[in-house]
């Protein structure tokens, strides 16, 4: 199974409005889980932002139950895609327009990955 893009939502801190449209989508496409980035330091340790993540995805869950929301690791995703984009010929103001998209598409291949890997394990027990 491949992540792949399908729109960014830019943040409404005021009313919320992106997670009424994140909570449409996820209707839209019979989404079956959800997965938030979490930005934890290099040492491992949640600071500000993290808190902030863990807060939206709380707020997210209570829109879309059932349907699961889980935070997914994010550490050095922005680097991982940066190097990916600029591989790709995808430069300055170019890049900076879809870098935090082709994040969230490795936050959540990360995700997709760990998922298949532990499925496997737990089929060979």
């Amino acid at each position: 199974m491949l992540a792949s893009p399908l729109v960014t939502l830019s943040r409404d801190a005021t009313d919320d409005s992106d997670l009424d449209q994140l909570a449409a989508l996820v209707t839209e496409h019979e989404v079956v889980e959800v997965i938030v980035g979490l930005p934890r330091t290099l040492a491992n340790r949640q600071g500000p932002a993290a808190e902030l993540a863990i807060a939206y995805s709380e707020r997210l869950a209570g829109r879309i139950a059932p349907v699961p929301v889980r935070l997914g690791d994010e550490r050095l995703t922005t680097v991982t895609a940066s190097r990916i984009l600029s591989q790709r010929g995808v430069k300055g103001r170019k890049q900076r327009a879809v870098v935090d998209q082709a994040a969230a598409v490795e936050i959540l291949q990360a995700w997709i990955d760990a998922a298949a890997a532990h499925r496997a394990r737990e089929g060979d027990r």
